[in-house]
């Protein structure tokens, strides 16, 4: 249990139940915490504890809430009073400088009341919002979405109203009243969490009097919905904002915050696919978020350069403010990765063995707008490879986004090729996969808000061919531990996406030892490809669209070339066909 240090504040007769946590002072920040419905402070049960090792942390009931007063009728619990509540408590604990304000749910809503008002920038320094939103700005949103009708916007509306449906049985008289009188106990309410959201029941920690609260804190629904969505009063904020955006959330689309930013000086946005109550699910994650953006705005200088990725200042995308890594950056297919993941938001982490490559992919990478570091990276040296994953984690943060591009080919007769091709062909295109999936997976894991993998195969992982027998060979292993992986990962809301281009035109031909030849024959043949490749004129920003798509989609296969889709559907229903193909000469 935490060991809270209980007071009262009064707001026009109103008594406020409020809960300190860690050392005050002048030099620790105070962040001030705001629950939902229905909740109390016993929501940052697992939050509070964390930020306390450097703010002096102070959470409150809500009127209607716990051990505050429960005010009746609807009236008392418009936004302008919960508004006023907040900026009581702010006050009385913070009477000299301005708090920092991390609020979910209704709490996030009433804050949005408050950080609107002129002025709020004097009393708060910094809101994180989470599962909450300006009511103002969503009526807004949806008159936008319903009056031009286009199947986009229809179809964002009609979801957002149905994940809004209970809000209509919420404002109804009596049933609501007896539906919770029958189903409020704390132990339904447990399960109720675990079984939708995944929340550990150990985390689930109620007041003792969650049933009345749950029947009191209708008058939420009442006293602010219809008003605000009939009539809503958009107005702006100085207060820095981050709004962390939950994909799972049963309760609210993504989608309704994407114009948050036109009423916002400066917000900063995190999504990832966690779900409705946060505070409970994931509390580090969100302990982690919220410090970071409070130290941020508290004067620290390194947290403000790590929350700057996560910046918005347009429409946001669906990748915006990601950390993307990409192996084999330099050229080819990497290099345009890196491009199409620039225009979608991302910030970037290019390695490549050659690292002058790398620093002109990230040198173009910044026409886009985006960050991009390059490093030097051999994917085959297992080692380095896990120290560079430790680096990126510690100058970056963890990544949301990893793709293993990195590869070589071997062409020839198995037969004919040396134990230092295929060694060397195994260790780059086959443990270098692995190595990066399992570097950066562990992070994914350990951090708990998901993730995706992508891994660069080929067509030859299903297409058989007599003189491509090594490299097929490597290329089906990535396909076939990709596809393990993401089963592996499921559980941890982690995608693994396996990428199968077929003919592409990268410089990857114009390296491909081919086994068995002299070497001015090898190089004949060489070039012989390298222009068949590029007569066939599929480039590889093409298959970097694909990728972008694999990542938004969380695809597990992705044939991308004609040949490699018709390839892959021939291996699986024709598998003989396959077979009297592969007799036939490519490379020779």
């Amino acid at each position: 249990m935490v060991d809270w240090r209980r007071r009262s504040v009064t707001n026009g007769g109103v008594n406020l139940a409020v809960f300190e946590l860690g050392e005050s002072g002048a030099e620790r920040p105070i962040v001030l915490l705001v629950h939902g419905w229905p909740d109390t402070h016993h929501l940052w049960t697992h939050v509070a504890p964390t930020l306390s090792e450097q703010f002096h942390v102070v959470a409150y009931d809500c009127r209607g809430f716990g051990e505050s007063d429960h005010p009746t009728g609807d009236a008392a619990y418009r936004l302008s009073e919960m508004a006023d509540d907040l900026f009581a408590v702010a006050e009385a604990v913070s009477p000299d400088r301005p708090v920092h304000v991390l609020a979910h749910d209704w709490g996030s809503v009433s804050a949005w009341e408050a950080v609107t008002r002129p002025g709020a920038e004097r009393r708060i320094a910094s809101f994180v919002s989470v599962s909450g939103p300006n009511l103002d700005y969503l009526g807004v949103w949806a008159r936008k979405n319903f009056s031009r009708p286009t199947p986009r916007n229809l179809a964002r509306a009609m979801a957002q109203t149905g994940s809004s449906a209970y809000t209509a049985f919420f404002q109804l008289p009596i049933l609501p009243k007896l539906f919770f009188t029958l189903t409020g106990s704390p132990r339904l309410w447990r399960e109720f969490l675990h079984r939708i959201e995944g929340t550990p029941r150990e985390n689930a920690t109620f007041q003792a009097n969650l049933r009345e609260d749950m029947i009191s804190g209708l008058r939420l629904y009442r006293a602010n919905i219809r008003g605000k969505l009939r009539r809503p009063d958009p107005r702006p904020t100085s207060v820095p904002v981050l709004e962390i955006v939950n994909e799972r959330d049963i309760a609210l689309r993504a989608a309704i915050f994407d114009d948050t930013y036109l009423y916002t000086d400066r917000i900063w946005r995190r999504r990832t696919p966690t779900g409705h109550w946060l505070p409970l699910t994931k509390p580090d994650y969100l302990a982690d978020a919220a410090t970071e953006f409070i130290a941020a705005h508290s004067g620290d200088a390194a947290a403000a350069s790590a929350i700057e990725r996560l910046r918005v200042f347009g429409a946001p995308k669906t990748l915006s403010g990601k950390l993307a890594v990409i192996t084999g950056a330099g050229s080819g297919i990497g290099r345009e990765t890196a491009y199409a993941l620039a225009e979608q938001g991302c910030e970037l982490v290019l390695a490549d063995l050659d690292l002058a490559a790398a620093e002109e992919t990230a040198r173009e990478s910044k026409r886009f707008g985006a960050h991009a570091t390059p490093y030097p990276l051999d994917v085959s040296d297992t080692a380095a490879f896990a120290a560079f994953a430790n680096t990126v984690r510690a100058d970056h943060g963890v990544a949301d986004i990893v793709v293993n591009n990195a590869g070589i080919g071997l062409a020839g007769p198995a037969l004919d090729a040396t134990d230092e091709q295929i060694d060397r062909l195994l260790a780059v295109d086959l443990r270098g996969v692995i190595t990066g999936s399992r570097e950066f997976g562990r992070q994914m894991v350990q951090r708990g808000v998901g993730g995706q993998i992508i891994n660069v195969a080929s067509a030859a992982a299903f297409t058989p061919s007599r003189d491509l027998g090594i490299y097929s060979a490597a290329k089906a292993g990535v396909l076939l531990f990709s596809e393990s992986l993401r089963g592996e990962l499921a559980e941890h809301r982690i995608g693994v996406s396996a990428i199968c281009p077929g003919i592409v035109d990268t410089n990857i031909v114009s390296h491909t030892p081919i086994a068995g030849l002299d070497a001015e024959t090898e190089a004949q043949q060489r070039d012989r490809l390298d222009r068949a490749y590029q007569r066939r004129g599929f480039t590889p920003d093409r298959v970097a669209a694909d990728i972008v798509k694999a990542i938004i989609g969380n695809k597990a296969v992705v044939p991308v070339t004609p040949e490699a889709k018709v390839g892959y559907r021939v291996y699986r229903f024709a598998p003989w066909l396959s077979r009297i193909g592969a007799r036939q000469k490519v490379a020779r």
